[in-house]
């Protein structure tokens, strides 16, 4: 992120692709809350595309589980994927009562989010990890930055949100994905943390205010792979790279809308 503009994350939809992800999101988002049956249950839309984020979410941590399976079952203490399912579970549920407080205190939106994912308050859950403290988060495989590096730019990340300003919400919710999966800040479950801090940033600026956009539905069908390239292309800091890493999130909500519109449909034919 360039830190020489008045409002640095404005001026990344400037970067190539950016303002076409934005648009194309804007409209996909459009076309599904102006569905028909949006107007009377929208309710059981948001919570099924909160089941399905989570799935999703999960599948990239490493428990790629079916979505039935994840309906069915109760108990998620059985080993280290069944815990990853209930992390993200719990964060599903937990992200639509930390809106209020996103704008005026992310860290403490952050700091809840890692409790409610780790469901266990531990000496190292619910705060940044201190110096010779392990991360451990398989997926990613870049540096680690350090604890006091940790602390400046979440700083510096608190302090875009709480400022607000011009930047359309697709790319704050990037960023805010972006800058969580690069710092690691906890010791644990970063990636799950990271992607319900995106989905909250993408219903508390008001592009998806009922939360039935889910994101991490189209990034765990786009695929790790694709997931892990995007991200290097963030962490490269290069326009190019940023840009692409904002542009597959965009992507990455329209294959949720695209997800929650079939919802729609099967609950307009009596199927669902």
């Amino acid at each position: 992120m360039s830190t020489h503009a008045s409002d640095p994350l404005a001026a990344l939809g400037s970067l190539p692709g950016v303002a076409d992800a934005v648009d194309s999101v804007r409209k996909a988002v459009d076309r599904v809350y102006g569905h028909r049956v949006m107007r009377r249950r929208s309710n059981e839309i948001s919570s099924e595309a909160a089941l399905r984020g989570a799935r999703g979410s999960a599948a990239l941590s490493g428990a790629d589980w079916a979505l039935e399976e994840v309906r069915r079952r109760t108990d998620f203490s059985a080993d280290a994927e069944a815990r990853t399912v209930g992390a993200a579970l719990r964060l599903g549920a937990e992200a639509g009562q930390l809106l209020s407080i996103w704008r005026q205190s992310p860290m403490r939106v952050l700091a809840r989010l890692h409790l409610v994912a780790a469901g266990d308050p531990g000496e190292s859950v619910g705060r940044p990890r201190l110096d010779g403290e392990t991360v451990d988060e398989p997926l990613i495989e870049a540096p680690v930055p350090t604890p006091s590096e940790v602390a400046g730019r979440l700083d510096g990340l608190a302090e875009l949100i709480v400022a607000g300003g011009e930047a359309p919400a697709l790319v704050t919710a990037a960023v805010v994905h972006g800058e969580l999966l690069a710092l690691r800040p906890f010791t644990s479950y970063n990636g799950l943390v990271a992607r319900a801090a995106e989905r909250i940033a993408l219903v508390g600026s008001g592009l998806d205010p009922k939360a039935i956009c889910p994101a991490e539905v189209g990034h765990a069908e786009q695929g790790r792979a694709a997931y892990l390239a995007a991200f290097e292309g963030y962490l490269s800091g290069t326009p190019e790279g940023v840009g692409a890493w904002i542009a597959h999130c965009g992507r990455s909500v329209e294959l949720g809308v695209r997800e929650s519109t079939a919802v729609c449909e099967a609950l307009q034919r009596g199927a669902a």
